[in-house]
């Protein structure tokens, strides 16, 4: 479904990924993890077209996308839930969702769109006339989380989902993810800080170090090396 090919991207000629390939096949959940600083944001503003690339090729369902404006991409089925969440703080819950239903695919599914994550956020339809902004982190989360799926999206790319978020939701908010992938067959490219959950839940994983995959691999097999233990897991 989406391919990398070896891509470089920078800051005003500072380098920040070094021929970064990576796949993601339809219907898996893809977790690309590493440190902060590592680049894992860099890439999804990346394959958004937020941030042009200097060198490589992005190709999304065998289109090429690196050389489309960010607006188009979101039009081929890629949302982006940034890290931070980015809310409209004053407008409600209901809102913001329906802001997210702003292509023409997805604004003749948006009540139906709604009602399926109502049932998924069970929370944010008990309070979608609340302004997103009184919103704990984790409900925050989940609503940022919720618009990105209003788009109706073929592949869903999530930015440090767990950041800022209180321990006893985290868990939730994973489980959540897994669960979007499981019922409605949505492809999923995670990046996180968070190692031990971003690979639970991951049919396949890249380790990111400083703009480069050092590592790659069935999460199950990633948690048990040495490299994973040490660095992130502190075992």
């Amino acid at each position: 479904m989406l391919l990398v090919e070896r891509i470089r991207t920078s800051y005003d000629e500072v380098p920040a990924l070094h021929e970064v390939s990576f796949r993601v096949e339809p219907g898996q959940i893809v977790s690309i993890v590493g440190a902060n600083g590592a680049g894992k944001s860099t890439i999804l503003k990346s394959v958004s077209s937020v941030l042009p690339l200097d060198e490589g090729s992005i190709t999304f369902e065998n289109q090429r996308i690196d050389q489309m404006p960010a607006h188009r991409v979101v039009d081929l089925g890629i949302a982006h839930v940034p890290e931070g969440r980015r809310l409209f703080a004053r407008l409600t819950v209901r809102q913001n969702l329906i802001l997210g239903a702003y292509t023409r695919k997805s604004q003749g599914h948006r009540e139906s769109t709604l009602k399926k994550i109502f049932k998924i956020f069970p929370v944010l339809q008990e309070r979608q006339k609340q302004a997103a902004g009184t919103l704990s982190g984790g409900e925050q989360q989940m609503l940022a989380i919720a618009r990105g799926l209003m788009s109706k999206p073929k592949l869903l790319m999530l930015d440090e989902p767990s950041l800022g978020i209180m321990p006893k939701l985290i868990t939730e908010i994973f489980e959540m993810i897994q669960q979007v992938n499981k019922e409605e067959g949505l492809t999923i490219l995670l990046v996180e800080q968070n190692v031990q959950e971003a690979l639970e839940i991951a049919h396949y994983a890249y380790v990111l170090q400083t703009g480069r995959v050092m590592m790659e691999g069935k999460p199950a097999d990633l948690l048990q090396t040495d490299t994973i233990r040490k660095a992130y897991l502190g075992l």
